[in-house]
């Protein structure tokens, strides 16, 4: 299935019904009076959180989704019906902007949360609602209202305890490979990651969590070079970012030019999009260690924490052939324990406020479809043998 992590769609709530005027029309009852029913309500559009999907493919097709408008109102004081509610799927971490404000609409972060995201029309009124003792026969009824019409962006952020950062090459996929069930593919070539891939790490029969992999960022990823810009966002609600450091890059470069150049483009991209990435704990874990001696491991680990002047946690590992990976599991799991606070997302949800008015508040339409009817009505000149006929 293709991954798709950002769509832009159009949503239109239905329209409210009309309300109709109508009389009484019975033998035997010369002033039956209005009895003009209101429309129904327009359809509400909401948007769920499904655990089942981790794309937005069905999106990048279709992008124009309408619910169904309320009834007519009918004689009788009969109210048309309600409008059919329209609910969209989108997988957990859908986060949901109006693109017109940037107003952040909702955040679906639980299994079967829903959104509204547009508004169904409110119901137009039958001429019974303007009956008063001094006007008992009116005519005037009163359309509904439409549908709310919005442009959103959906924007897919996976929900992740832990993000991995580094190079592409550096052995993000082969470390969550090792620690947890997750398979994403493993190559001797850089760019094997080419979308996002999350792996739940259990560290006992009660303890867990999840890990985040990313495609490999570097120089330049702020201005849109490689993949890794792309899928920066999904490490937005983590709440440590590993940072894995290849001890022996496959191009001989230098790790501390490395180090330093993905924490720049990590900077620009969180100021680019308002997104606190760079307030996040990093850990520095150094990889690969399997390939020199011991000593060797560690005096070339030292000369990067000294040009660095690193002063925070510190790991070693060999991902591939799992040493050291249990050490690093066992410390984020206790940091989080430590750490319990919810996940802060970027802005709060908002509520949303429709301005829906109060029955019998609403202003006349600008055409009166029933201006052509008679001010007066005369109850004497109905036939007193007319009988409503059902059937019709």
């Amino acid at each position: 299935m293709k991954f798709v992590d950002e769509v832009s769609i159009k949503v239109k709530a239905g329209d409210g019904g009309n309300g109709i005027v109508s009389f009484r029309r019975e033998k035997y009852v010369a002033k039956g009076g209005p009895d003009g029913g209101d429309g129904g309500d327009g359809g509400n559009v909401y948007i769920e959180a499904d655990e089942e999907l981790n794309t937005l493919v069905d999106y990048r097709y279709v992008r124009f989704y309408e619910a169904t408008r309320g009834e007519n109102g009918q004689g009788r004081n009969k109210t048309g019906a309600k409008g059919e509610e329209l609910v969209l799927k989108a997988p957990i971490g859908t986060q949901i902007t109006d693109k017109e404000t940037g107003e952040i609409v909702g955040d679906l972060t639980r299994p079967g949360e829903q959104v509204l995201v547009a508004k169904g029309g409110f119901h137009g009124l039958g001429n019974t609602r303007f009956k008063s003792s001094i006007n008992r026969a009116p005519r005037k009824a009163t359309h509904g209202t439409p549908g709310e019409v919005r442009e959103l962006r959906l924007e897919l952020k996976v929900l992740a305890d832990v993000g991995l950062l580094g190079l592409p090459n550096a052995g993000k996929s082969t470390f969550i490979r090792a620690v947890s069930s997750a398979k994403p593919k493993v190559a001797g070539y850089p760019f094997t990651t080419l979308v996002p891939n999350l792996g739940v790490v259990r560290v006992d029969a009660e303890s867990s969590f999840v890990v985040a992999d990313i495609p490999g960022v570097i120089e330049g990823a702020a201005e849109g070079a490689g993949l890794g810009i792309r899928f920066l966002r999904h490490l937005a609600r983590t709440r440590i970012l590993l940072h894995i450091v290849d001890l022996l890059p496959y191009d001989e470069s230098d790790p501390v030019e490395n180090f330093n150049g993905i924490m720049n483009e990590l900077y620009k991209y969180s100021e680019s999009k308002d997104i606190l990435l760079k307030d996040k704990p990093v850990w520095l874990v150094f990889n690969k260690t399997d390939l020199m001696s011991e000593e060797e491991a560690q005096a070339k680990m030292d000369d990067v924490l000294k040009r660095l002047e690193w002063d925070g946690p510190v790991f070693k590992m060999s991902a591939i052939k799992k040493e050291g990976t249990r050490e690093i599991c066992n410390s984020i799991m206790d940091y989080l324990i430590e750490h319990p606070q919810i996940r802060k997302f970027e802005a709060e949800k908002t509520q949303e406020k429709f301005n829906w008015p109060e029955p019998g508040s609403m202003d006349e339409p600008e055409e009166d479809p029933f201006a052509g009817l008679d001010d007066e009505w005369d109850f004497d000149d109905i036939d007193p043998d007319f009988v409503l006929d059902d059937d019709k």
